[in-house]
């Protein structure tokens, strides 16, 4: 066999070895690039900030993959959300560092205003309306303080002093028992973008930032990357799954169907009946 075709042949036969191997076990697949999002970050004061994006730091657990999301649609925003350099602790929002540094997985490059509003209900609404606006939808963001009352705080501003401005009043007003309140109780599939909630005074929220699936004999597995603000107020982060530290920072959906419920390091469990999702969908495409 002549040298430049010897050199072809070996090259074909690795190439076909290779793809045999990556079909004989999908975790080692490599996974599709997905498209860069559509929709920007106006948080970000420079793109510099950000370290990496979510979806780029965390991989979905071995044999799963991200479920499919619209390019403009709430949860693919999430899905890659900007995150500040590995390693950043938890700051509080007067600087301070937060007294528990075991809780969280990254920090999202999400300012929090120099007062203690921005909890964990405040930063979802607070991530809501970000979207909002950067989909070009400013006159979707609004909010219900009120429980049962017809009193809405809707956003008409054209600035981001507006909009900082608008959203310190719903911070003050609105909290996790008014957004429980408005939100839309979901008894399927977790998806990205739902919120897990348990209003009250206290209560508590966190936001699905992503799910992947996986079959694990003949059961389909979802699992959910979780999001949260707290208290008092401090910068938003992804929790870390403390009961399974071989998942962590994912979570079983499954757990949210057990006695003893879907357990995130900070607060009571939660279950089923605690999933709520947006009833406003914004553009999906």
């Amino acid at each position: 066999m002549a040298a430049p075709n010897r050199v072809a042949w070996l090259c074909t036969a690795l190439c076909a070895a290779l793809s045999f191997a990556a079909l004989a076990d999908p975790a080692r697949s490599p996974a599709a690039p997905e498209a860069s999002p559509a929709v920007p970050y106006l948080f970000l004061p420079t793109p510099s900030v950000a370290a990496d994006r979510l979806a780029e730091r965390f991989a979905p657990p071995p044999h799963a993959t991200r479920v499919p999301l619209a390019q403009r649609s709430f949860g693919f925003w999430l899905r890659h959300l900007p995150l500040l350099p590995a390693g950043t602790g938890v700051q509080l929002f007067d600087g301070r560092m937060k007294g528990r540094q075991d809780v969280h997985a990254a920090v999202v490059a999400l300012d929090v205003p120099r007062r203690d509003l921005q909890q964990c209900a405040d930063a979802i609404m607070r991530l809501r309306a970000e979207y909002l606006l950067a989909v070009g939808t400013p006159e979707r963001i609004a909010f219900h303080p009120d429980i049962g009352m017809p009193r809405t705080l809707a956003y008409r501003g054209t600035s981001r002093a507006d909009f900082m401005r608008f959203l310190t009043r719903v911070f003050a007003e609105a909290g996790s028992a008014s957004l429980q309140a408005e939100l839309q109780a979901r008894s399927g599939p977790v998806e990205p973008g739902d919120v897990l909630i348990q209003g009250g005074h206290p209560g508590h929220a966190v936001l699905v930032l992503d799910v992947a699936e996986r079959l694990v004999g003949a059961t389909r597995q979802r699992l959910l990357l979780i999001g949260q603000s707290y208290m008092p107020a401090q910068q938003f982060h992804v929790v870390r799954n403390l009961s399974d530290a071989a998942l962590s920072p994912w979570f079983d959906e499954a757990a949210l169907d057990s006695a003893a419920g879907l357990a995130t390091p900070e607060w009571r469990p939660f279950f089923r009946r605690d999933v709520h999702r947006f009833s406003d969908p914004a553009p999906s495409r």
